[in-house]
């Protein structure tokens, strides 16, 4: 409330009381004439004298007044009159009859006239006083409730399972939804009632149900759907033209991340995230338990979940290495908010400067190295060649080379689909990352473990964040071919194996995380515009823009010369045969790091070719040449 603001709001308030005073006053009036009259007609009087009355009328207001406000009754407001506003009136009733009596005492008045105005005049200023106010109460709840009816969302719930039987009574409970009605698959749940909500029919006939009975929301209570079946409810729900809210997913519930009543927005990852992933969380606990872990890249989407994710499994200490400020310092409160027991270092710097990382792995000692730290923006890497092959390269062997020195036991690198087979200057840097791990595997103690995977949905540069800032824009939405197609998982599934993975490993693995089936990019962003209440074509325009330099049609998990095994995990895969092409590479790593001193991006080049030939192989329809000069 400004200054200015506070003396109109109080006249006001003095305005409305000085009317709730006269309104009283005029009432005080009426109780005693129709006393008086009452009482003349009880006592068979001919005739009434007025000049009389008059004069007691004006004692009585004003006696009554003085008694009115020390009763208290102009303390309460009439909006809120409630029981203790209904004492002060009688109260102020009781009184009354004093003041009756003490006047026509003053005005020798006949003892049976005071006697009957002593009972009917505080009787009648009662009811004076009471009905007025409890009609203004009633009228103002009448309207009360029928603004609250009009903030009511008529709700459907889809799926009459379980989950949307514990959702009824939570909803009931918070208020602000009407239920209407339950919709559910299950044919033998039709023509039934669920706590005397009725099951209205499947799912597929809410267009039909939100015209008849006027729907403003669906609130979807099907934890366990695949990402088809979300999919299939939320384009009925569009087609029905209703907000629609879902109820958290079983990974989730199971994570104890969420209430089970919080609706919340569809996101992306409910449309295209897989079930619930199965973990083996004793092995992974004996693996990190206890030990002194350090996470490179820790400030990024996939470190600040690692980080998270080995915090809960309590290790001896947890080292964040991140040469971006904000990001660490974000990671850093967050650990250190939610852990506050936990030994927790972070650290500003850069995975390709030797005396950072000299001093960091010296002083932590780290028994395990989860290595996150990358370039991963494959179309600007495409022209800083340098910055890519210092960054994925040069950065990967400093840690590595580091770890071997101070006897760290288990290095897991995070790797790349676009390593595989590799028409991109980044997808090259990292296959180099993956080969150069392989060497050192089988030239020391450390287990040097690789990690391969895909895209990750929301993470930092990813093209979910693009297309729904280009969307908030009012777009167009921009996807480079019709179909080209991505492996995605969740930031949360690719951080939980990765450390599944890393238990599993005995050292020189590349492990690659099962990634579902690809999904074609315009399939996403057809699917975020309809999240956003839009309509893809007509409120928003997808445009195709052409591949981009060194950009697939598809990615692929495997290398030509690789084959693939199953683990003890369903989900993560073990490649064969990716250990070829490592001869020589050390004297060929010591020529690229000169050639990064030199700013030499022609070496440089060169260099990539060598270490990944079949990055200069002639390429399918689907992929453009990576340029070899300048």
């Amino acid at each position: 409330m400004t200054v200015t603001e506070q003396p109109e709001k109080r006249g006001s308030f003095l305005n409305l009381r000085a009317l709730v005073v006269v309104h009283d006053l005029v009432m005080v009036a009426a109780a005693w004439l129709l006393a008086r009259l009452t009482s003349m007609w009880l006592l068979g009087a001919a005739s009434m004298d007025w000049q009389q009355v008059v004069i007691e009328a004006n004692l009585v207001i004003v006696l009554q007044g003085f008694l009115h406000w020390r009763a208290g009754l102009y303390r309460g407001v009439w909006r809120f009159a409630s029981l203790p506003d209904l004492g002060n009136l009688v109260r102020a009733a009781i009184l009354a009859a004093v003041s009756a009596a003490a006047v026509l005492l003053v005005l020798e008045a006949p003892l049976e006239l005071m006697v009957l105005m002593v009972w009917l005049f505080p009787a009648l200023l009662l009811f004076n006083l009471g009905v007025p106010r409890l009609t203004y109460r009633v009228f103002k709840d009448m309207r009360l409730e029928v603004h609250r009816r009009r903030q009511t969302h008529r709700t459907v719930i889809l799926g009459a399972g379980r989950s949307g039987r514990l959702l009824l009574p939570e909803l009931r409970r918070r208020g602000g939804f009407d239920v209407v009605g339950f919709l559910d698959d299950d044919r033998g749940l039709r023509n039934t009632e669920i706590d005397d909500v009725p099951v209205l029919g499947d799912i597929a006939s809410l267009p039909r149900i939100a015209r008849e009975a006027d729907l403003d929301m669906a609130a979807i209570a099907i934890p366990s759907a695949t990402n088809a079946q979300m999919q299939r409810v939320v384009e009925i729900c569009e087609r029905a033209g209703v907000e629609f809210r879902t109820v958290p997913t079983l990974k989730e519930l199971g994570a104890s991340l969420t209430r089970f009543d919080d609706l919340k927005p569809v996101a992306i990852d409910d449309l295209l995230g897989r079930e619930p992933v199965s973990l083996d969380w004793e092995s992974i606990r004996a693996g990190l338990t206890g030990k002194r872990v350090l996470v490179t890249g820790g400030g990024g989407s996939i470190g600040a979940e690692l980080c998270r994710q080995i915090a809960r499994l309590d290790p001896a200490g947890l080292v964040v290495l991140d040469n971006s400020e904000f990001n660490l310092y974000r990671i850093d409160y967050r650990l250190k908010s939610e852990f506050r027991d936990l030994m927790i270092e972070t650290v500003l710097g850069d995975v390709c400067d030797p005396a950072t990382v000299e001093t960091v792995v010296k002083r932590a000692r780290p028994e395990v190295v989860f290595h996150a730290a990358a370039y991963k923006h494959l179309p600007m890497l495409q022209n800083q060649v340098r910055e890519a092959f210092r960054n994925n390269v040069v950065g990967t062997r400093r840690v590595a080379d580091a770890a071997v020195r101070y006897g760290v036991g288990t290095f897991v690198l995070i790797s790349t689909d676009k390593a595989v087979n590799p028409c991109n200057v980044m997808g090259a840097t990292k296959r180099i990352a993956e080969l150069y791990a392989q060497h050192l595997n089988q030239a020391s103690d450390t287990k040097f473990i690789t990690v391969r995977f895909g895209n990750v949905l929301n993470s930092t540069g990813s093209v979910v964040p693009l297309f729904n800032e280009q969307i908030r824009r009012g777009g167009p939405v921009t996807v480079t071919h019709p179909e080209i197609t991505r492996y995605f998982m969740t930031i949360a599934e690719a951080g939980q194996l990765i450390l599944q993975a890393g238990v599993l490993g005995r050292g020189g693995e590349v492990f690659v995380l099962d990634m579902g089936e690809p999904v074609r990019i315009g399939f996403l962003a057809e699917q975020l515009i309809r999240l956003a209440g839009k309509e893809p074509g007509r409120d928003i325009e997808i445009v195709y823009t052409g591949l981009r330099p060194g950009e697939k049609l598809f990615e692929e998990l495997f290398h030509e010369d690789e084959s693939y095994a199953t683990t003890a995990h369903e989900k993560i895969f073990l490649s064969q045969g990716a250990s070829q092409g490592l001869e020589g590479i050390d004297e060929k790593l010591k020529r690229a790091e000169a050639a990064v001193m030199r700013y030499d991006n022609n070496e440089l080049r060169g260099i990539l070719l060598e270490l990944v030939p079949e990055l200069g192989k002639v390429p399918r329809r689907d992929r453009k040449v990576i340029p070899l000069s300048g």
